[in-house]
């Protein structure tokens, strides 16, 4: 047995995730292995002052555990702001599966994740996000009691999140603008996902020209032929003649790189974490 006396006696003061905890003021970090599901996941709860950390789970194939891991602090320390400003009596939390949605998803590997949820005891509700679907949380409810967004019951809450952005955009359009109408205006949506594609529907109603982008092909010729909208590149969406850009994918989208691309006067979009910098 080794005695450690003081900090300096180990490497804890360089330990990079202990840093960014610290960064943000974490309170905690779960990170979740199951080799026979190959469920691969981080659960970080942020704050609790309020109440049990509520933030849904994001499935993504990331770069590697590093982007994973800041991605998941960033997040669900949004998600504190965002129960707070709402008067909720919850903290923030968020929780990320690595690995590709399409090809991983599996009843025995979200159950296996909402054991991991079950082991904080309340702590930490979970419910659907990117790559995650009301059904696979039935699958997480197997397990555990601390899960929403389930069929039947609050549901998918998508509709909801693209209604509030697109009645955002219109109140963006009416100071910018003079009214809040939409018909005729360039809007650009940048993922066209669950809250996408809501959002694109509810634009197209309304008489604007669409311009979409994606990374998966065939969900974005789907939305593209059933709403009229035009399809562009994943780098040409930044630099087209658009009044309005809407990011709906993941965050960061707004960097130095992409700000001096950008011709439009309105950013109003559905995606977390939108600014790169802090």
């Amino acid at each position: 047995m080794i005695e450690v006396k003081n900090i300096e006696d180990t490497n804890l003061a360089e330990n990079p995730v202990i840093a960014q905890m610290g960064k943000y003021n974490h309170e905690q970090l779960l990170f979740c292995n199951d080799n026979e599901t190959g469920l691969r996941a981080i659960i970080a709860v942020h704050n609790t002052t309020l109440g049990p950390a509520l933030g849904g789970t994001r499935m993504w194939n990331y770069k590697n555990e590093i982007e994973a891991l800041n991605d998941v602090l960033r997040l669900s320390r949004g998600m504190t702001y965002k129960n707070s400003i709402s008067g909720l009596n919850l903290g923030g939390g968020k929780a990320v599966i690595i690995g590709d949605a399409r090809a991983m998803k599996s009843e025995a590997l979200f159950r296996r994740f909402g054991k991991f949820v079950n082991s904080l005891a309340g702590k930490y509700i979970t419910a659907e996000d990117v790559g995650v679907n009301p059904l696979d949380m039935t699958c997480v409810s197997m397990e555990t009691d601390h899960v929403v967004g389930l069929p039947g019951k609050s549901g998918d809450p998508s509709p909801v999140t693209a209604h509030g952005t697109y009645v955002g955009m219109k109140a963006c359009a009416k100071e910018q603008f003079g009214s809040d109408s939409l018909s005729g205006k360039k809007v650009a949506v940048q993922g066209v996902g669950h809250v996408g594609e809501y959002l694109v529907e509810a634009l197209s109603k309304e008489g604007a020209e669409v311009y979409i982008t994606d990374i998966h092909e065939p969900t974005l010729k789907r939305v593209a032929d059933k709403y009229g909208a035009k399809v562009v590149g994943l780098d040409e969406i930044y630099e087209i003649d658009m009044d309005i850009y809407a990011p709906c994918a993941l965050g960061a989208t707004i960097n130095d790189t992409t700000l001096s691309k950008l011709k439009c006067s309105i950013i109003a979009g559905a995606a977390n974490n939108q600014l790169q910098q802090e």
